[in-house]
This record gives structure tokens, C-alpha cells and sequence, in this order.
């Protein structure tokens, strides 16, 4: 177990929360640790049917550069998670789902973020409007699941949520465990 000793330096944003804190590690020397309060989110995996998911591009300030990936964002204060991913996919593609699947959940960051994104699959999906959030979505496109996988493999997609989320769900799916129905229209 490591021991905080004082924080150096904190930083508040809209969103979420940083410190830089000393600690003292289990041997007794000492050392920095920074530490990210980050709200909760949800990540959806969207299928138009059993062979074709939804994915929107998206700029990305941190890497400096737009990225392919499924639907995601943090959850509101108060908001369900499921409730978070359903209110994603609308804003950010203009779809509503009937049905929405827990996946898996997980800690991107855990090193220095207490971040948790709840991955879900969501079909029956239903266009309710043609716009989504243009501050944040250049584009909404159709993508086979083979394709995605493709790029997966091939380094053109690497984040990851859009990795685990779509990779889990096959393996899920060889395994028996999406239940039946899951696809219907």
C-alpha cells in the first residue's frame, strides 16, 4: 500500500480532477503520483444488424488527430450508465436502441485514473434525426464488423474502448452468450 504524504498540486476542470501528491511506497522511499478523478462513462457498440455497426469520427486534442470509434462519453451526475450510453448514441449518431447489452466493464487508465467505462451492445436500432453533435462528430458511418476488425488488427483503429468493445462482443457472441433475439428488427 502506498501512503500520501501531502499533494504538491491540484487542477479542477469542468469535467474532472487532478493532484500531484507524494507518497511514501511500501519499501519507504518516496515518490510522485498523480491522480485523475474522472467521472464514470459508457461506450456502445451499435449494430445496424448482426454484420454492420454504427461509428463516428471524432478529433481527438490529445493525440492530434481523428479517430474511428463507437459512441461514448462520460455519464451525467446521477445518470444510470445504461441510461448514459443510450443518451451517446442518440447525441452522438442520431439512433435510438431498443435494446442494449452490458458488455464489460473496465479502467482505462488505471495507473493514474480512477476512470471506469461500462462497454454496452445496443441493437434494433432506429433513426430518430439526421443530426448528431457537431462539436464533437465529424461523421457518422456504417462499418462492417469484419472491416472493424480489419483495422483493429492493422493499427488504424487503437482506441480502446472501440478495441475491447468489438472484441469482446465477438468473442461473446462465438461463445453462445448474446442472447437470442438479440439482432431482430
Amino acid at each position: 500500500m502506498e501512503e500520501k504524504i501531502k499533494t504538491l498540486s491540484m487542477i479542477f476542470a469542468s469535467h474532472f480532477s487532478a493532484q500531484l501528491d507524494v507518497v511514501r511506497l511500501r519499501t519507504g522511499r518516496l515518490t510522485e503520483r498523480i491522480k485523475i478523478d474522472h467521472p464514470e462513462a459508457a461506450a456502445v457498440v451499435p449494430f445496424l444488424d448482426a454484420e454492420r455497426i454504427l461509428m463516428v469520427r471524432q478529433w481527438r486534442y490529445a493525440i492530434g488527430k481523428e479517430t474511428l470509434e463507437i459512441p461514448a462519453g462520460k455519464a451525467d451526475p446521477g445518470e444510470e450508465l445504461e441510461a448514459c450510453a443510450a443518451r451517446e448514441l442518440r447525441e452522438e449518431t442520431g439512433y435510438e436502441a431498443a435494446r442494449i447489452l452490458p458488455i464489460f466493464e473496465y479502467y482505462p487508465a488505471i495507473g493514474y485514473s480512477n476512470e471506469v467505462i461500462r462497454l454496452y451492445a445496443a441493437s434494433g436500432l432506429r433513426r430518430i434525426t439526421g443530426k448528431w453533435d457537431e462539436d464533437e462528430i465529424s461523421k457518422v458511418e456504417i462499418v462492417g464488423l469484419d472491416r472493424v476488425q480489419d483495422l483493429i488488427l492493422r493499427g488504424l483503429i487503437q482506441d480502446g474502448k472501440t478495441v475491447i468493445g468489438v472484441s469482446l462482443f465477438k468473442a461473446r457472441r462465438e461463445k453462445g452468450e448474446i442472447p437470442e433475439g438479440f439482432f431482430r428488427d
